[in-house]
């Protein structure tokens, strides 16, 4: 009888390290943030770095996060991430409750560490109560010729907060507010003039409230506006003065409703002559007059004695 030879079978078993299994490694930097002090109504935006710190591409599924007041920025999934290679991950707080805020941002990938979660945190602030200040409360514009116009400034101001004005309302048509362009947001510290005119069609006193309209607590803020339309011609005040003993290019005319003032200044330009007409005047009132001269340096001496001019009514 004839026998087989025997034939032993040996198997060799060759086992992969491990660590070859798992070449990709994505890590978080920084993996704990915190956003600061944020204002309720704001928002801030930071960026978590991801980076393959193995030796094959990372693939990001998905990314998702928790607590209210975060949310994840403009970032599309799934995304590769090169070995050796880092991609931004965008993270936005919006605080909407006072006080510390948490959440946390998962990042789901192929990586060695499937889940990768990041801590977040911030603090939300309450906005300050926003203040609009409108300075002077009430404005006198005096006498003004019927048919020309005057014009004098108010300035606003914030406090606390931003505050945007809406809407301006004139009581009175004769009041207004030229060149003002709205919506108009004053910024906290910042100053703003705004032009009022007055441009009477009557003679006779006017009188108006100007309302305006905002999203400050205090809103809405009123300003008193008065003036008085007088007839071109219908009175007038001549005055006239010696010349100065120095050399002098002109005067200047000064007319106040007080004795001892104060005054305000009636000539458009300056006068070389030693005489005035003031047109702009009413019925039945006081008027204080000094006179000033200007001389080849621009300089302005101090006023003449007073003049009392009592106009005759009606």
């Amino acid at each position: 009888m004839n026998f087989l030879p025997r034939m032993a079978l040996v198997l060799f078993l060759s086992t992969w390290p491990f660590s070859f299994a798992w070449t990709q490694q994505l890590d978080c930097q920084p993996c704990n943030d915190h956003y600061g002090r944020v204002q309720i109504g704001t928002s801030k935006q930071r960026y978590i770095q991801l980076k393959n710190d193995g030796t094959r591409s990372v693939r990001i599924r998905t990314v998702s996060e928790s607590g209210d007041a975060f949310a994840i920025g403009n970032f599309s999934v799934p995304v590769n991430v090169a070995a050796g290679s880092s991609i931004k991950l965008p993270i936005i707080f919006a605080p909407m409750v006072a006080g510390k805020n948490t959440g946390t941002i998962t990042v789901v990938s192929n990586a060695k560490d499937s889940q990768l979660v990041i801590n977040v945190q911030g603090v939300g602030v309450a906005a300050g109560k926003a203040q609009l200040g409108v300075t002077p409360a009430s404005l006198d514009f005096g006498s003004v010729t019927v048919g020309s116009s005057a014009n004098l400034a108010i300035t606003l101001s914030a406090t606390g907060a931003p505050v945007t004005i809406s809407s301006v309302q004139s009581s009175s048509t004769e009041f207004s507010l030229p060149g003002l362009v709205l919506p108009l947001t004053v910024a906290v510290g910042q100053n703003v003039q705004v032009t009022v005119q007055f441009a009477p069609n009557a003679s006779g006193t006017a009188s108006g409230q100007l309302t305006l309209s905002s999203n400050a607590d205090n809103s809405p803020n009123t300003v008193s506006v008065t003036g008085m339309g007088v007839v071109a011609g219908s009175h007038s005040t001549d005055l006239s003065w010696d010349a100065s003993h120095d050399p002098v290019i002109g005067y200047n005319v000064y007319r106040g409703t007080q004795q001892g003032g104060p005054y305000g200044q009636i000539n458009p330009v300056l006068d070389a002559s030693t005489s005035y007409t003031d047109n702009n005047v009413n019925a039945g009132a006081t008027y204080y007059y000094v006179v000033t001269a200007v001389n080849a340096d621009d300089q302005e001496s101090g006023p003449s004695n007073e003049v009392k001019v009592k106009i005759p009514s009606p």
